[in-house]
């Protein structure tokens, strides 16, 4: 590592000649960004501990599942979306995530396909809310709304009604899954918006 002159013009031309100055100026350093990771069937929590022994934030959202064995039944702790694993890296680490065993590809229509701030900070505080919350059929339509008190506050998604309850739909675009928790009426918001307000008006009247 070279240690960069103070005040001294023909020390500065000279580390410029030879490259050292002109390398720090220019290079531009990919920032992190979160993706979404295909993974090998039930192979999810493997490419999440990987993840994690390398340094990579990773993000793996569980749910409780009664599975049926041969002789018995257990409860585990099966992903959330299953063959999915969400990691926050720099394209410049790309093959370093693509050769850990049990990934398949980095999700994306041409390319890897950076997955939106907003959808990983809504599954990260599902993940933690201790809530009961599921898988959900993937959606496009119905009212976008925020929940704005409780631990699921700033969590955004669609408002829906099942047996007569009401639960907040959290899509991730990009893999096509969703999530869906139940929600207290009181605690949630329409999020404002010209587009929003028709749906808002009938899903209210339901």
């Amino acid at each position: 590592m070279h240690a960069l002159p103070v005040n001294n013009g023909s020390e500065w031309a000279k580390l410029y000649q030879i490259g050292i100055i002109d390398f720090m100026m220019v290079h531009d350093y990919p920032a992190a960004s979160w993706y979404a990771l295909a993974t090998r069937s039930r192979q999810e929590k493997l490419v999440r501990d990987r993840l994690a022994g390398r340094g990579f934030e990773q993000l793996l959202p569980l749910i409780r599942r009664l599975s049926q064995w041969s002789d018995r039944k257990m409860w585990i702790d099966a992903p959330l979306f299953s063959g999915f694993c969400f990691a926050r890296f720099s394209l410049d680490d790309k093959l370093a995530v693509l050769t850990l065993p049990g990934v398949v590809r980095i999700v994306g229509c041409n390319g890897p396909e950076a997955v939106p701030d907003d959808e990983i900070m809504s599954l990260q505080k599902l993940a933690v809310s201790g809530l009961d919350y599921e898988p959900h059929q993937y959606c496009e339509e119905g009212m976008l709304v925020e929940v704005v008190s409780g631990p699921l506050a700033g969590i955004r998604g669609t408002l829906v009604r099942k047996a007569g309850r009401d639960r907040v739909v959290i899509r991730v675009r990009l893999i096509q899954q969703c999530a869906s928790v139940e929600v207290v009426h009181s605690t949630i918001r329409p999020v404002c918006g010209s587009d929003n307000l028709p749906l808002v008006e009938s899903s209210l009247s339901a």
